[in-house]
């Protein structure tokens, strides 16, 4: 009776890890139907609902035409010791937000606080504080480099090396104006010499990624892209982007556009703007971020030239979902837009949001990776981006993670593989994404 006791007993203790593992498995691989609940940053969409939104009619789109044709995505070789290919069609978001005591007498974002719920009742039940470096870092993983500081020119050529080896041949940039810097680091923007230059030994190109910052108008950023452009467009890293129609003008990405209305976006962005950058030395192509579906009209109002999604959790936003890309390129291939879609290998802030763990995407080994890849090839995109190289904070970074336990922490890793594990996935979808563009132009 004791032996058959304990085979039942292990028996529904194996039917239960099983029904534990299909559910994770699940959870992770499948998009959800609605939009979750936000993370900081994003909590505050619906109180501009009431903000009046432009009639895409009132404004004139933005010139130049984006349907998928012949672009300047090229494979080009290298020019370091590896004899291999990198593509420009494939764009990765990178972090320059990173310190370290050897570098900058402290830490900087590594020792990220712990942000705490709006919700004074559900912040109540979660960690308060900061991290310790270098035990205690902000990340659920830890990098093979250690908490390092992006000052640093090691760091720098190892990081241009890693994305070399994953085929990226677009970094794109954070980027704030000189003496500006997000709520918890320090200005950046004097680091971005020695990043084209690392990035140009690579034969990699640098578009920028601007972000939110207080007072950010369409005014202030005509100065940002003024500044840009005067100060790096003759940079042999510079990405410039060339569309279907021929015209060869650097790409921006313009992170959080929505906090800007409509009708100031009109005023940079359309012909008829009032401080319009259009067919001036400062013209580009202009990629906005979309999070609810309503953005898309918005978008197309601004005068902006393409729709990007960032996030890499599906199911957390509209745009971010997988089951949405199909609706979101058929309304860009039918007003002129670039549709980028962005892909990531997993998702997992609670170090720094602890009561944000409902939108944490498990790896699966990759296969969550694969199927966010294959969602993207499967709407035929012109440019694909990943995000991220380095967020660590938010787990989405493809940068070589290693196994590390302290006395408090135990840290994701990517094993059973390799530290390259995901660079090499990229490589792989990068080289299939390129064939298959191939075979769309035939």
């Amino acid at each position: 009776m004791t032996r058959l006791r304990r085979k039942a007993l292990v028996a529904l203790f194996l039917f239960t890890l099983f029904i534990f593992g299909t559910m994770m498995g699940l959870r992770t691989l499948k998009p959800s139907d609605g939009f979750s609940d936000l993370a900081p940053g994003m909590d505050f969409i619906g109180e501009r609902s009431d903000r009046r939104r432009l009639d895409v009619k009132d404004v004139a789109a933005s010139p130049g035409q984006f349907h998928t044709g012949n672009s300047d995505t090229k494979v080009v070789f290298t020019k370091s010791d590896r004899e291999y290919s990198i593509f420009y069609d494939v764009h990765i978001f990178y972090y320059l937000w990173y310190g370290s005591p050897s570098m900058d007498n402290k830490y900087i974002h590594w020792d990220h606080v712990l942000v705490p719920h709006w919700d004074p009742k559900i912040a109540a039940s979660h960690a308060q504080g900061r991290h310790t470096p270098p035990e205690d870092i902000a990340s659920s993983f830890y990098p093979e480099l250690g908490p390092y500081s992006s000052r640093d020119p090691k760091v720098l050529e190892s990081h241009m090396a890693q994305i070399e080896a994953a085929a990226a041949g677009v970094l794109v940039l954070s980027w704030y104006p000189p003496g500006v810097a997000d709520d918890h680091g320090e200005p950046t923007e004097d680091l971005v010499p020695a990043v084209m230059d690392a990035a140009h030994r690579h034969s990699i190109k640098v578009a920028f990624h601007i972000q939110p910052y207080k007072g950010r108008t369409d005014q202030s950023m005509h100065d940002n892209i003024k500044y840009i452009i005067d100060k790096y467009g003759k940079h042999g890293a510079f990405y410039r982007f060339r569309s279907s129609t021929g015209r060869v003008l650097p790409l921006f990405y313009i992170y959080d556009s929505y906090l800007t209305p409509p009708e100031s976006w009109a005023e940079l962005l359309t012909t008829k703007g009032s401080h319009t950058i259009r067919g001036t030395p400062y013209d580009g192509v202009f990629v906005a971020l979309i999070v609810e579906e309503r953005h898309k009209h918005d978008i197309l109002a601004s005068g902006f030239d393409g729709i990007y999604t960032y996030f890499a959790s599906n199911g957390f936003s509209f745009g971010s979902s997988h089951q949405n890309w199909k609706a979101i390129k058929a309304f860009c291939d039918s007003n002129n837009l670039l549709f980028i879609p962005s892909v990531g290998p997993g998702y997992v802030d609670t170090a720094v949001r602890p009561w944000n763990n409902h939108n944490t995407r498990n790896r699966v080994n990759g296969r969550y990776y694969e199927t966010s890849l294959q969602a993207a090839l499967s709407v035929r995109p012109e440019i694909v981006t990943i995000t991220s190289f380095n967020q660590w904070h938010e787990g989405t970074q493809i940068e070589k993670a290693v196994p590390k336990k302290t006395v408090t922490r135990l840290y994701l890793d990517y094993q059973p593989n390799q530290p390259e594990h995901y660079l090499e996935l990229t490589r792989q979808w990068a080289e299939n994404f390129n064939k298959e563009k191939d075979k769309w132009l035939m």
